[in-house]
């Protein structure tokens, strides 16, 4: 894919994920009187609205915010247990179907950000260093 199509997908999918899951937490945050309802109806308590609505906020912001590499792997696997979960939240409790698949959908994007971030928002820049994490760990870092 050329760089700056690549670009324009990365851009894309984060914007789409990053408004969503925004949207979300704020949405959480405020405890609207939805939110609350569909907590309850997956057996959740009503506390752990206001935790989710704390995590997809700072998560949302980690991954809008130059550098923090690190950071920005535990937003991704975040929002990515965290869909996952919601979907089979949803999926046990026989929600209606569309929730299941946007749930997912959200997990697929946040997937889709991730793989297509560019190397400045990547844990690991460069070929050398990877190569030294496999010699230390002792694997190969040669592919087959």
């Amino acid at each position: 894919m050329k760089a700056t199509a690549k670009s324009i997908a990365y851009w894309m999918t984060t914007g789409i994920l990053v408004f969503a899951m925004s949207s979300g937490g704020l949405s959480e945050l405020a405890q609207r009187p939805e939110t609350i309802d569909g907590m309850k109806q997956l057996g959740y308590p009503v506390y752990f609205v206001m935790i989710l609505g704390v995590w997809k906020l700072l998560g949302s912001l980690a991954l809008l915010a130059p550098g923090l590499p690190r950071v920005k792997e535990w937003a991704y696997a975040g929002i990515v247990f965290n869909m996952t979960g919601a979907a089979v939240s949803h999926l046990v409790c026989h929600s209606a179907a569309w929730h299941v698949a946007v749930t997912l959908g959200f997990a697929a994007l946040a997937v889709a950000s991730w793989a297509l971030r560019p190397a400045s928002r990547k844990l690991c820049r460069d070929a050398s260093v990877a190569s030294r994490w496999s010699l230390a760990s002792g694997t190969s870092s040669t592919a087959a």
